[in-house]
């Protein structure tokens, strides 16, 4: 299963469509400069093509197991580890006092996305482990931050979160672990966690998870959590590996894709671990993990997509079967074969731009401190993470389609694209959480920071109008149909909203992904840029109309159907 990052790719969307130079000009990203952006964005692509892509399907022929309290992780895995934690690519973003290159998160979105193609069962684990550094950043006292964010920085040690439990799900709130003093400053844990991604390996020398639980006087619910470090092995006087900690890894979950990944049952046995942030004050530290690991896993399906277009593209320059309208060939020139594959590249071209703008939103506020940039990030962040999710799962599907009767056969790889692809749209908050999050939370400024953004599209649309009107007329119509649909979303009580959520993310999700196919265009009016887009804007882009009709719905007629009803024939 070959794969080639698409480092190209990358570097046109930087240069011509996000306007990642201005990064470079501002004192945080300084050293963003296009000479350093190249270097690293060249290296990514050798150490995922070379290292990672090699280990893909033994991670899933053969996946991790436990075996006498010790989790053994696929062939292979520990070496292509070993080389990104060399190569320090886990502090890609991390402050450089404790050893990070402290670059933009917009590389460190290229180089989840370049690994997760590669070998997502293996990305996950310097997923965690960047998700952990950021909330240790932002809210660990320094003696914790000085333990522990070196070794997480180098790799030596990863990170895991533990907030699900097997009777809350993803109601954070009924979590029923504890956690007690022990007189030393220290805290006694004990409870269950599930669906702890790579919560034990070989591949490292510790595991240090982040354990959501509830002191004896925490209030119900989530205003109650406290957030705590709880590692495998208890560090000694040198900051080294010690004494075991009162965990263990139950059982590991058999699942339907990502095989390499441990997937683990955690339990806390009255394990030692340490208070971050504040007293019940866990949400918020956690949050600050899983807003970086939500983009991830955006950057995660965008990656699988990469990966399965790929291999469908491969297979359907080689297979020939029947008659095309071009003569006897390859099915590549079957006009649906190609209608896949130009959806295929058109969707992951739009999916990438948006994850990209998500990360060069959250650099910007970095470096100036500005609440527009905040918001634009806050906003882009649930349309990255499950719109990028859910075309991972569509077009990894539509790699199987072109395989036809052989992709539904495991031999040929077509499939593990699509089981691997499938958990995303699930982990780190479902997509229905995401789009809740959205007509929510984020349109509690009144939609502004929506309409901020949808007046750039207009704007850009505009100006494209006289060399490129056929591309710019339908964007510009569809984001000011969006905005008088987001116009009457803000006015809507929050059932209304959230009937519609789901149908309104996929919609600003096309018209971003139009937008952005736009820009390409500009750069490249006469090209395979301009062609591509013809391809979205004509072909894609109409779906938002059907979907702003379903997100104005409301919630009445869905409630109208009984249980009852759902249950007869």
């Amino acid at each position: 299963m070959s794969y080639t990052s698409p480092v190209a790719e990358f570097r046109f969307l930087l240069d011509h469509v996000l306007a990642y130079a201005k990064l470079a000009q501002t004192e945080t990203f300084a050293e963003a400069d296009a000479e350093t952006t190249d270097a690293i964005l060249t290296e990514l692509g050798r150490l995922c093509d070379d290292v990672m892509a090699p280990v893909n399907r033994a991670g899933d022929l053969t996946p991790a197991v436990l075996e006498n309290g010790v989790v053994r992780t696929s062939p292979g895995f520990k070496d292509a580890y070993q080389a990104i934690a060399e190569g320090g690519w886990l502090g890609i973003s991390a402050d450089p006092e404790f050893g990070g290159m402290g670059l933009p998160q917009v590389l460190n979105t290229a180089m989840n996305e370049m690994m997760s193609g590669a070998c997502l069962a293996l990305q996950l684990c310097p997923l965690l482990s960047q998700g952990q550094i950021e909330a240790l950043e932002h809210h660990a006292s320094d003696e914790l931050k000085a333990l522990y964010l070196p070794k997480l920085t180098s790799g030596a040690w990863t990170g895991t979160m533990n907030l699900t439990e097997p009777q809350a799900g993803s109601d954070v709130g009924a979590l029923t672990t504890k956690a007690t003093e022990n007189g030393d400053g220290s805290y006694a844990v004990t409870g269950q966690k599930i669906f702890i991604t790579w919560g034990d390996h070989d591949v490292a020398e510790n595991v240090c998870h982040l354990v959501l639980a509830r002191l004896p006087d925490g209030a119900p619910g989530t205003r109650g959590i406290s957030l705590f470090m709880v590692p495998k092995f208890l560090p000694d006087e040198g900051g080294n590996p010690g004494e075991r900690n009162d965990l263990r890894v139950v059982s590991l979950e058999h699942k339907l894709g990502i095989h390499g990944s441990p997937t683990c049952v955690m339990s806390f046995e009255g394990a030692k671990g340490w208070l971050v942030g504040k007293e019940n004050g866990g949400m918020a530290a956690m949050f600050t993990m899983m807003n970086n690991a939500r983009l991830g896993v955006g950057a995660q399906g965008i990656g699988v997509a990469e990966a399965a277009y790929q291999h469908a593209l491969a297979y359907a320059q080689e297979r020939v079967q029947g008659k095309t309208p071009l003569g006897k060939g390859a099915i590549i020139d079957h006009a649906d074969v190609r209608r896949m594959l130009a959806t295929m590249k058109a969707e992951i071209f739009a999916v990438r731009a948006i994850a990209l703008a998500c990360g060069l939103s959250m650099d910007m506020a970095k470096a100036g401190n500005d609440p527009h940039w905040k918001a634009r990030a806050a906003l882009l962040t649930p349309i990255a993470k499950a719109h990028g999710t859910d075309i991972g799962c569509e077009v990894s599907s539509m790699g199987v389609q072109i395989h036809g009767g052989m992709g539904f056969i495991e031999e040929t790889g077509a499939a593990q694209f699509f089981r691997d692809a499938r958990i995303t749209p699930i982990y780190e908050g479902t997509n229905g959480i995401q789009a809740m999050d959205l007509v929510g939370r984020k349109m509690m400024d009144g939609g502004e920071a929506a309409f901020r953004l949808l007046q750039e599209v207009e704007d850009c649309a505009e100006n494209a109008r006289t060399q490129l009107a056929e591309l710019a007329n339908p964007v510009w119509d569809a984001a000011e149909t969006l905005r008088e649909a987001t116009e009457w979303l803000v006015a809507q009580d929050a059932s209304t909203r959230n009937a519609g959520a789901v149908p309104y993310l996929r919609a600003f999700a096309r018209v971003l992904g139009a937008h952005y196919h736009l820009k390409a265009a500009i750069a490249d009016p006469q090209g395979a840029r301009a062609r591509l887009a013809k391809v979205f804007i004509d072909r894609i882009l109409p779906e938002h109309s059907s979907l702003l009709v379903q997100a104005r719905a409301g919630a009445e007629q869905l409630y109208a159907l009984s249980p009852e009803d759902l249950e007869s024939a």
